[in-house]
């Protein structure tokens, strides 16, 4: 019996002193004493009578908030303010209808402290549910100030502006998995954020897809971008970002757009489709990299580097119509039919206006309406090396120029291949 009790005492005490341990561990880690700890919980809002009081509800050790299948009415914004929760529903049959007329947000997601100095809310996930608006309403989704937030499986859509808009978000956004489209401006507003992830997402017919403005260091991979209004996306005042293996077609205006100080920026092995305005514009976009990008029946001009854009790689691009070999083309050449220019084959190159220190290199450019290059004599220092280029010139009325460099300065053309009957200037 006493070896009993011994050993009965012996395990109390150990268990206590790794109680102890662990306990002290985690103060260190939170630098929080953990008596103010509060137990994290798990809220079922259909037992509140509104979806604010279970958001209000939730206590300051966080928690997830679960909102079962139905349609949610809203007339003012839900607004939640506590760290470390998880809102979360049951796919698009929960559904967060914003019936407000006055540019407000259906859901508002800040620190609930906003007088004090840089305040912001930690840790914040949305997933797994619908928001939808209407013309006059505001934006789906509103975070501000908000720390290394997750937002996936969310569906965000007629919204009267913004589908999801993240403003002064500085550490770790991340969307993944979400469906955004329809809203009256940009599917996805950025401004002030940092070190954003953004991938597997679909975009269709809003204003624009994202705009990603005065915040650094995007990765964005992996989405389709379709059917915008005016643009794919908008990068403006950053740099060190990634754009890559992103599909982005069918936009009224340009598929990617890079200004306002743009620096160190790649666009890489994107497929840029069926584009009215454009492929990428360079407006102001110093050492950046465009490569291994895929130019297929963009009209207007499939790069186009403006006068306050410099010191860019255009790399390893493929620039073409829809040729699909044995003198065929996938799609209609009757380009005197007065059809819809998306119903008509076609492909465009790369213009360069007014910019200096450009190098392309190890470029295709096929099947083309015009030439594969041209510049202006406003440019200098234009590098264009190792292409390959044929069959170009397809709506040409006069003479087919493959490269025109319209008396740029200081400027190479040199070992590219150039098929029959193709001039350079």
């Amino acid at each position: 019996m006493k070896t009993e009790k011994i050993s009965t005492m012996l395990l109390v005490a150990v268990a206590a002193a790794l109680l102890t341990a662990t306990l002290s561990a985690n103060q260190i880690a939170t630098g929080t004493p953990q008596a103010v700890q509060t137990k994290a919980m798990t809220i079922d809002a259909s037992k509140f009578p509104t979806l604010q009081a279970a958001f209000d509800a939730v206590t300051e050790g966080g928690g997830v908030v679960i909102i079962p299948p139905g349609n949610y009415e809203l007339t003012k914004p839900l607004v939640l303010t506590r760290d470390n929760t998880h809102i979360r529903g049951a796919g698009p049959s929960t559904h967060l209808i914003n019936r407000n007329e006055n540019n407000e947000p259906a859901l508002i997601i800040r620190p609930d402290k906003p007088q004090e100095k840089n305040p912001y809310i930690w840790r914040i996930q949305l997933s797994d549910f619908r928001v939808s608006g209407n013309s006059k309403s505001g934006d789906g989704i509103l975070l501000e100030r908000v720390d290394e937030m997750f937002l996936s499986g969310l569906l965000v859509d007629h919204n009267g502006r913004h589908g999801i808009n993240m403003t002064n978000c500085y550490e770790n956004p991340r969307v993944n998995h979400c469906n955004i489209t329809y809203n009256e401006q940009a599917g996805i507003y950025i401004l002030g954020c940092h070190d954003v992830v953004m991938s597997a997402n679909q975009f269709e017919e809003n204003q624009d897809g994202l705009q990603f403005i005065n915040s650094f260091n995007l990765t964005m991979s992996g989405n389709n971008i379709d059917d915008h209004l005016r643009h794919g996306v908008v990068i403006e005042n950053t740099y060190a970002c990634v754009l890559s293996g992103n599909m982005i077609e069918e936009c009224n205006g340009t598929a990617i757009i890079l200004d306002r100080d743009c620096v160190g920026i790649t666009v890489s092995a994107n497929v840029i489709a069926h584009n009215l305005g454009g492929g990428v514009e360079l407006r102001d976009a110093w050492g950046c990299t465009v490569s291994a990008n895929t130019f297929v029946i963009v009209y207007n001009f499939s790069l186009l580097i403006g006068p306050n854009s410099g010191r860019n790689l255009i790399a390893g691009n493929n620039f073409c119509n829809t040729y699909m070999g044995d003198g065929l083309t996938k799609w209609s050449t009757d380009y005197a039919s007065g059809k819809n220019p998306m119903n008509v084959d076609g492909g465009t190159g790369i213009i360069l206006k007014g910019t200096s220190d450009n190098a392309i290199t190890g470029n295709v450019f096929g099947g083309l309406s015009g030439e594969a290059v041209k510049a202006d004599e406003a440019c200098s220092r234009i590098f264009v090396t190792g292409n390959m280029m044929t069959d170009l010139g397809r709506r040409a009325t006069g003479d087919r120029t493959a490269i025109d460099l319209g008396g740029a300065k200081e400027s190479i053309i040199k070992d590219n291949a150039i098929g029959t009957g193709l001039l350079v200037k």
